[in-house]
């Protein structure tokens, strides 16, 4: 993973994020992009000025951002964006080839009602960017254990596996797939791709409703440092919010 971004909203979630990027970027010399974003003022009558107050504001939150972490000789580059944050956010990842995003659940705007903000529900309900979601204050650890939920076992466009892949040959993760049997799996969802099987440490099957009870029934036993889930249509993150944010 060579190329990571972070997208700051909050000064604190963006310094805690930023250090995950520059701890991964530092195992294989990647970079990592920091970008803050802030919309066009179109109903004040001096939007020249307004915009420039706000992206003077934005430079400022990313110089304060990088003072507080220790880069790690890793190169930052950093961008104060007019825009749309979930626009700019995909025009970056397609420019800049971003192998990873790394965002809190909150991550360009904050509230505390709820635990995906718009702008990362929206990016993980209709893209197919790979993210890592960062719960607030939580420090950068090595991954031990990887737990991996999943219905259907085989997967149609190639590449989907390669940030688990990362995952398990920097950290020596165990991979632990567990399928989840529901009422509407049919044979053809048993069958489990060759390379998913090539990367697991231990296979579980589980009968349940939706996916999501049966990470719920598991994740306590396993309890681990991280869970990957690859999005489908609708199923599992259906139950974590119906609309963007949620």
């Amino acid at each position: 993973m060579k190329n990571i971004l972070v997208p700051v909203g909050s000064t604190k979630s963006g310094i805690n994020n930023l250090k995950y990027a520059l701890n991964f970027a530092s195992m294989n010399g990647g970079k990592v992009f920091l970008m803050s974003v802030y919309k066009d003022s179109m109903k004040i009558e001096d939007i020249a000025k307004v915009n420039e107050f706000w992206e003077n504001e934005k430079e400022q939150q990313l110089k304060d951002v990088i003072k507080a972490v220790n880069t790690k000789g890793v190169e930052i580059a950093k961008q104060a964006i007019k825009g749309d944050p979930f626009d700019e956010i995909l025009k970056i990842y397609k420019k800049e080839n971003i192998d990873l995003v790394i965002l809190s659940p909150q991550s360009v705007e904050i509230d505390d009602r709820i635990y995906l903000g718009e702008i990362t529900g929206k990016i993980v309900k209709q893209t197919e960017i790979p993210l890592l979601i960062v719960p607030d204050n939580f420090l950068f650890r090595k991954f031990e254990s990887i737990l991996l939920a999943f219905k259907t076992g085989s997967f149609t466009k190639e590449n989907m596996l390669d940030p688990l892949k990362y995952m398990k040959d920097v950290f020596n993760s165990e991979i632990n797939l567990l399928q989840v049997i529901t009422p509407e799996t049919t044979e053809e969802h048993l069958v489990i791709d060759e390379e998913l099987l090539a990367l697991k440490t231990s296979l579980k099957t589980t009968k349940n409703a939706t996916t999501f009870q049966g990470v719920l029934e598991h994740f306590q036993s396993t309890k681990p440092d991280m869970l990957c889930v690859i999005r489908r249509k609708r199923g599992f993150f259906k139950k974590l919010w119906e609309k963007n944010s949620e």
